[in-house]
């Protein structure tokens, strides 16, 4: 297991995919959605659109911290890859939510008709990286310092 290696491998798989699950929890009744999203690397988040009204933006205006995975579905053990990770629910400041916009519409184009979208992003606190490319049930851990 690497730990806090570089995080070029874990940026990498992220890119790859466009859907991950988010997982909030309130009163100790977990839930989770299904979200696409857009990496913003520097920042080194996930940002997504959803409504305020929605059941995981309430839950997590609540409680900020959250966890999710990203996969890859395959059948084949030798090409099994998932990430896994906890991290901070944030609302975005004016200068970072122009930001998230663009990399979100760069990403997904036929967003850009979503005019009044709320942006969000996910800050990671801790990533795990399971990837049997690179050997069974190699991981790669990476920890906020």
């Amino acid at each position: 297991m690497e730990l806090n290696s570089d995080k070029s491998k874990i940026i990498k798989f992220i890119k790859k995919h466009h859907v991950f699950t988010l997982a909030s929890c309130i009163n100790n009744l977990p839930y989770c959605a299904n979200l696409f999203y857009a990496l913003l690397e520097e920042e080194f988040c996930l940002v997504f659109v959803s409504d305020r009204e929605t059941r995981h933006i309430c839950e997590m205006l609540q409680n900020e911290l959250v966890a999710g995975t990203i996969v890859l579905e395959t059948k084949v053990v030798g090409k099994i890859q998932g990430l896994q990770f906890c991290g901070r629910m944030k609302e975005l400041s004016d200068s970072l939510r122009a930001k998230a916009k663009r990399a979100y519409i760069r990403r997904f184009p036929y967003s850009a008709v979503m005019l009044d979208a709320e942006y969000w992003a996910v800050e990671f606190e801790y990533l795990k990286l399971t990837d049997n490319s690179l050997g069974f049930g190699k991981k790669i851990i990476w920890e906020k310092a």
